[in-house]
């Protein structure tokens, strides 16, 4: 099938949510659900999710003061193949943060197609860390883990997915971890793809992480356990039911 010429469209950056303070890092959300191949604009629904995802993880007293997320607005709705549209938008997204706010660490998030985009994207100069909630990995050939040294790496993936093998994040998580000791994977047991039913535990887990990593702060201890555990413990850890609703 012969190629098309993508339109000539620009990513933009969406509006800052959070940083009540001096910021002391940014959080860049890549949204989901975009398909192999589109030349569409995002759609409105998968906007919605990534500014939900964006509120929550610099939500509360602590974060809202630290940390200011933006949802990037790709060019287009699919991966295009080689092009890898929201990789080179992620990318963009990164020198804009340092144009905005300078030399200060950035989080790549997202979930679906955007956590693929945020694995591929964080040999960015400026990313700290990437979150990556249920990744929609392709069988074959198997996504680059080099561009991850260096980094804190956390995966999370419902063990009832059934839009994405959560083997294939498995087996990333694996490699990943043999060039960064950095890297753990969460297991949401009996939840699927949207990680809907263990929801308020995968983004309270996810927080943690963003704010320990982008402002230094102690991990809690899933996470710790997590990070220090050799694999294949610390790639399929099974989030705790009721994390993030009382002390842990």
């Amino acid at each position: 099938m012969p190629q098309h010429a993508l339109p000539v469209r620009s990513a933009r950056l969406g509006r800052p949510i959070g940083a009540r303070g001096p910021v002391h890092g940014v959080v860049l959300v890549l949204p989901g659900g975009g398909g192999p191949h589109s030349s569409r604009p995002l759609s409105r629904l998968s906007l919605l999710r990534a500014d939900a995802l964006a509120r929550r993880l610099v939500g509360g007293e602590e974060a809202g003061e630290l940390l200011v997320a933006h949802v990037v607005r790709y060019r287009f709705r699919g991966w295009n193949g080689e092009e890898a549209s929201p990789v080179a938008d992620a990318a963009w997204a990164a020198d804009e943060v340092v144009r905005r706010y300078g030399d200060i660490p950035v989080c790549l998030a997202g979930f679906d197609s955007g956590a693929r985009a945020a694995l591929r994207a964080a040999g960015h100069p400026a990313v700290d860390s990437v979150l990556a909630l249920g990744p929609r990995l392709p069988e074959a050939p198997e996504e680059p883990v080099r561009q991850l040294i260096g980094r804190r790496v956390l995966l999370a993936h419902g063990t009832d997915d059934r839009d994405t093998d959560p083997e294939l994040s498995f087996r990333l998580a694996e490699r990943a971890k043999k060039v960064n000791s950095e890297v753990c994977r969460f297991e949401v047991h009996t939840d699927r793809h949207a990680l809907r039913h263990r929801r308020t535990e995968v983004l309270a887990l996810a927080q943690d992480f963003v704010l320990g990593a982008l402002c230094d702060r102690d991990f809690c201890r899933p996470l710790h356990d997590a990070f220090a555990a050799p694999p294949p413990l610390g790639l399929r850890m099974p989030l705790a039911a009721g994390f993030g609703r009382g002390p842990h």
